[in-house]
């Protein structure tokens, strides 16, 4: 589905038409790992789910660049064993699937240079591409005038909708405005991470004060689906 001129949601990435570039958020490799030593037990599957659901996506695409726009790695610690071999195993798999791999630095990401240096991925703070500015979000940053378009994560936006007594929690992107440009919320591509409800009023981007007016894109099994403004979402069937 569209979400602005040349920018598309396939799944959970964004794919960037006439650059060919690919793009996926917050995928926090090692989070198992970091539950194990909480006592949290979980099967240890987590990034073979996340190649599954980059193998869909590059079905449907053909990326020259893919960016993770932050938090490759869950801990913000030393690597974990986990990171380093799930976080090798998955540019393995990218680097088949591109030309370029670049990784832009999130809050978790304090030692990803030392994993990225021995693959050889540059590693940045934000990216430019054309009039679109790509970075995690947990910063704010002053804003070239030239810049048309900001790409975001960290706020792993999700809705929790509920009909008669189910319930069901919901990935989406947002897109509204941040000083007159157009900002895009990433989900996170973790899937045990299923993100912070939008209609709460916490929020952990500073980007994101104000969300009534943004634009709701929810994505199901098998579609996106266009859900309207937050505001205008009727409360009688969310919580």
């Amino acid at each position: 589905m569209q979400i602005l001129d040349n920018i598309e949601i396939v799944d959970l990435a964004l794919w960037i038409k006439d650059k060919q570039i690919l793009i996926i958020s917050d995928v926090h490799l090692g989070l198992e790992e970091s539950l194990h030593l909480k006592g949290i037990l979980i099967p240890k599957q987590q990034s073979n789910l996340i190649i599954d659901s980059l193998k869909n996506i590059l079905s449907k695409v053909q990326p020259r660049t893919i960016i993770i726009n932050g938090d490759l790695k869950h801990n913000f610690g030393k690597n974990l064993k986990q990171e380093w071999e799930d976080t090798f195993k998955l540019i393995d798999f990218l680097k088949q699937n591109c030309e370029e791999l670049i990784f832009i630095k999130g809050n978790h990401d304090n030692f990803l240079k030392t994993i990225a240096n021995q693959k050889d991925i540059k590693v940045v703070d934000e990216l430019i591409v054309g009039n679109i500015l790509l970075l995690h979000g947990d910063k704010l940053r002053e804003i070239n005038k030239d810049i048309k378009t900001i790409i975001i994560g960290h706020e792993h936006p999700a809705i929790s909708l509920k009909e008669k007594s189910k319930m069901e929690k919901f990935k989406c992107f947002l897109k509204g405005k941040y000083k007159n440009k157009e900002l895009i919320v990433m989900p996170s591509f973790n899937p045990l991470s299923y993100g912070s409800d939008i209609l709460n009023k916490s929020r952990f981007s500073p980007f994101l004060k104000d969300i009534s007016k943004f634009e709701v894109f929810i994505v199901g099994d098998e579609e996106v689906f266009k859900f309207g403004k937050v505001k205008a979402i009727n409360r009688s069937f969310s919580v």
